[in-house]
């Protein structure tokens, strides 16, 4: 059980290792609240949908496997997307249709298929939780360093003096891939360096 949560931390990250949910991590990190509300969106789909299907999973056909982990998927993205437009609106309305899109977030699908479909309720909630962390510090590093070099600010307060010069491209596409390739890269030489000790 431990395994199964720590794998998702750093050595099988979903961001930097399997390259997966890309799509949210890159469109909506410009800002690290942003960044922290699509972390918790993604953590509590990910989480509820993982206890769901690994509780019925022995009553799943294996025919309409893929279609009913998708439904039970869809059900929590939707009371997380409703839940936000009542709450927080103004969060919901930065976020646009990626959290409507955790549905085909390929990160809480595979983790159903390889995980959750496959193993008693506890292993599935510590991968879930694992993976859902891994994802978030990902998001929500890559929210902070992006807002910084972006506006000069973390969660909006001003942390850069009135001499820095945003960097405008920080908050555009290519500064999300930029900061994330950067992060991948690292993310690959710590584990080349750890594996050769």
């Amino acid at each position: 059980m431990k395994k199964a949560f720590v794998n998702g931390l750093v050595k099988e990250n979903p961001v930097l290792v399997g390259l997966l949910g890309l799509c949210s991590v890159l469109a909506v990190s410009n800002t690290a609240i942003n960044s922290v509300f699509m972390a918790a969106a993604v953590t509590f789909v990910l989480v509820f949908s993982s206890l769901i299907i690994s509780i019925i999973r022995k009553i799943i056909p294996d025919q309409v496997r893929i279609p009913s982990f998708i439904v039970v998927i869809a059900t929590f993205v939707t009371i997380a997307d409703l839940f936000l437009k009542a709450y927080f609106p103004e969060i919901s309305k930065n976020l646009g249709p990626f959290v409507p899109l955790i549905v085909v977030n390929c990160i809480i699908l595979a983790r159903q298929e390889a995980f959750a479909s496959k193993n008693p309720v506890h292993y599935a909630l510590a991968d879930a939780l694992g993976m859902s962390i891994g994802y978030s510090w990902v998001i929500i590093l890559l929210g902070i360093v992006r807002e910084l070099l972006g506006f000069g600010t973390i969660f909006g307060h001003r942390v850069l003096g009135a001499w820095f010069h945003p960097f405008v491209v920080m908050l555009l596409p290519p500064g999300a891939f930029i900061t994330l390739g950067v992060m991948v890269g690292t993310m690959r030489w710590i584990q080349a360096k750890a594996s050769k000790s």
